[in-house]
């Protein structure tokens, strides 16, 4: 195969020459390359306005909810008494709080052994049952009762808390020493921590119980039961039995106890530390006996601070805007989006809807000049802060709506819950027709009998609100109202139901007939029972569905769900929502009403823009396609341009190599001639 190279032959540079058209015909590659950098670099200016939109939202989000004009602070005098911490409800003052109690949970422990891993009793199955409640009368734990040391107290009882659910520990064969027994009780989860205390003598070994509950009600009963058919042996009863209101076995270190404090000289109780709307929307958190003074006062600093950022996010956004689309006649750049209307249109509806005064929200506070905020020559906000605190001191109930959606009512039973995107501001009249109602199970008699037999009539089968489950009473011979705090203890302590959120209150009525009521309202709401428990401690007891709240906003018929009422479609209030929880029915209820405030407003407007289906992914989307095609056209122009400069090659080598030929040529015919002449001589 003969080996060439352009322009041996010719001394044609054919490299240089290819070389130098191919930058011709590439020219339209360089042109899609600087397209494609222009195009890459409005995704990117883009992506830079997204983000400061964004920040700009973040200072929105801090101004839309009302809760936000609704703050109030509490301060106590001695922190190291008492702290606290307010909701809206709460109202401004000062409050003289003394603690003389602090909640403590029961402790009680049994006899000592001699140590902790010998077998206690024969091993047979025994179950250990605890309760929780109340323990009243008998001695006082310093042996005293009430203020005269000789008088008889009256005897001790127990009172179950239907609230708490407590459990079964099995112990057998294979856990019944002090350690098994410490172990099962902690792994049953029950509302019981189990240790091993040694004290040093010569049986130091002690099981201690502590309830992980505090508070009076959490007084523990343990009861004892070996299985059926046993025999005699009182072992484990002898070490664990406890009844407040019988034998006790154990013995108590600690008693269980409430948080007694008095605000202002009324006294208040509380099961912990933590005590709740004592003072309205207020919850204290104490920490030990002493006398301090709270102070409730309005979060006035949280305003400012709001607004202030508020200000300062907008002008952050012009800046941004500013630096995308401007030109620089010094340098002769603009900037990436300089002359993109889709900005220009951010930045006007942006700046028209700060400008625009609100309408519908029957505030003095219509337009944020009269809170010191104003727009500068330059295009850029301006906050007054004296103005803004004049506003905040003579004003401050109508902030929350110049800034966030508010909904009101004139009926205090009836509170805004929210509205959709849709809910344009006003107000209209109110009536409800009829209010929700919770799905119950009554009977019509008392219960046939108070003694639960095993395997006669301990079991019952409910369906609550959709969730199925079976509970198995304890044997035992109750009184009315120990019944329906263990009815409505095992009922809420099923596992299916605890999953699922599912509750249910217990209660009896001015017969004895017990009823089973769901927690939840509304048509969802109900209640089934059977089985052997519900024969003879519900005999003719009938199921009855909750219903939902009903009634019309603005004359239009509006959609019940529980106890929450959603004005219709075709209202002035359409997609708002108000929570309806009692009053009469049906009657007129007064007057509800919605308004939005700037920051709401602007949230909204932002999230069009930014959102999934907004104008800057619309723009990004856009470029982006663009993108992929000058990639394509690239793809296409260099596959081209392979084409043309092979041709070119071709033609240039042929080219070479005629003018090889013809020099060759020429050089013959000069020899030939030079030697002709010399033969002529």
């Amino acid at each position: 195969m003969a080996i060439s190279s352009p322009g041996i032959g010719s001394n044609l540079d054919v490299n240089s020459i290819v070389s130098q058209l191919m930058a011709v015909e590439s020219q339209p590659l360089t042109t899609l390359n600087k397209k494609e950098a222009a195009t890459i670099a409005k995704v990117s200016a883009f992506n830079t306005l997204k983000g400061a939109l964004g920040s700009f939202q973040t200072a929105l989000d801090a101004l839309k909810l009302p809760s936000k004009f609704q703050g109030v602070n509490a301060t106590a005098a001695d922190t190291t008494i008492v702290s606290g911490t307010a909701t809206s409800k709460a109202v401004a003052g000062s409050y003289t709080v003394d603690v003389t109690k602090l909640a403590q949970a029961q402790t009680i422990s049994t006899g000592g052994r001699a140590t902790s891993t010998a077998p206690i009793g024969d091993g047979m199955t025994t179950t250990l049952t605890f309760q929780f409640g109340t323990i009243t009368g008998g001695k006082l734990t310093n042996g005293v009762y009430g203020n005269d040391p000789a008088a008889t107290p009256p005897d001790p009882t127990f009172t179950q808390d239907p609230n708490q659910i407590g459990g079964s520990v099995v112990i057998d064969s294979s856990n019944n020493s002090m350690q098994g027994i410490r172990d099962a009780i902690n792994k049953a989860k029950i509302g019981v921590t189990a240790t091993i205390v040694s004290d040093g003598s010569a049986n130091p070994h002690r099981l201690v119980l502590t309830s992980t509950a505090t508070g009076a009600v959490s007084s523990m009963k343990i009861s004892v039961a070996r299985e059926t058919g046993a025999p005699v042996d009182t072992s484990m009863s002898d070490l664990l039995a406890y009844n407040p209101a019988g034998v006790q076995n154990m013995t108590q270190s600690t008693a269980a106890q409430d948080t007694a404090v008095t605000i202002n000289g009324i006294p208040v109780s509380a099961k912990t530390r933590t005590v709740a709307e004592a003072i309205q929307g207020v919850t204290l958190n104490v920490s030990k006996v002493g006398s301090t003074t709270l102070t409730l006062a309005r979060d006035t600093a949280s305003v400012q601070s709001g607004v202030q950022s508020l200000v300062k996010a907008y002008n952050d956004l012009e800046k941004t805007i500013k630096s995308l689309t401007s030109y620089d006649p010094a340098t002769k750049v603009g900037g990436a989006l300089l002359g993109d209307a889709s900005v220009r249109n951010i930045q006007a509806q942006v700046r028209s809807m700060l400008g625009t005064s609100l309408t519908g929200s029957g505030s003095p506070l219509t337009n944020l000049t009269q809170v010191g905020v104003t727009f500068q020559k330059d295009g850029t906000m301006a906050l007054d802060s004296a103005k803004l605190t004049t506003a905040i001191e003579t004003n401050f109930d109508h902030l929350a709506g110049l800034f966030a959606s508010v909904g009101t009512s004139t009926d205090s039973l009836v509170k805004f819950i929210g509205s959709t995107a849709q809910t344009k501001p006003g107000s209209g009249l109110l009536h409800v027709s009829a209010l929700a109602t919770r799905g119950n199970t009554t009977a019509t008699a008392a219960p046939t009998t108070l003694t639960i037999t095993a395997g006669s009539n301990d079991q019952m089968s409910l369906t609550v609100d959709g969730i199925s489950t079976s509970v198995t009473l304890a044997a035992s011979t109750y009184t009315s109202a120990s019944l329906v705090a263990h009815l409505q203890s095992k009922i809420n302590g099923a596992s299916e139901f605890t999953a699922a959120g599912v509750s249910v209150a217990v209660s009896t009525g001015a017969g004895g007939q017990l009823a089973i009521t769901s927690n939840r309202y509304g048509s969802a709401s109900k209640v089934v029972v059977s089985g052997t428990a519900a024969t003879s401690l519900l005999p003719g007891g009938a199921s009855t569905d909750g219903i939902d709240v009903a009634g019309t906003i603005g004359g239009v018929t509006a959609t019940g769900s529980g106890q929450l009422l959603t004005a219709g479609t075709g209202s002035t209030l359409s997609g708002v929502k108000f929570e309806v929880t009692g009053g009469p029915a049906p009657a007129a209820r007064g007057t509800v009403g919605f308004s939005q405030g700037y920051a709401d407003l602007l949230t909204k407007l932002v999230d069009n823009f930014t959102g999934t289906d907004g104008m800057i992914i619309g723009q990004t989307n856009s470029l982006q396609n663009t993108i992929k095609d000058i990639g394509k056209s690239r793809d296409a122009m260099n596959l081209k341009l392979q084409g043309i400069e092979k041709r070119y090659r071709a033609q240039f080598n042929a080219l070479d190599a005629s003018i090889a030929r013809m020099t060759s040529t020429s050089n013959y015919l000069t020899q030939q001639l030079a030697q002709l002449s010399t033969v002529s001589k």
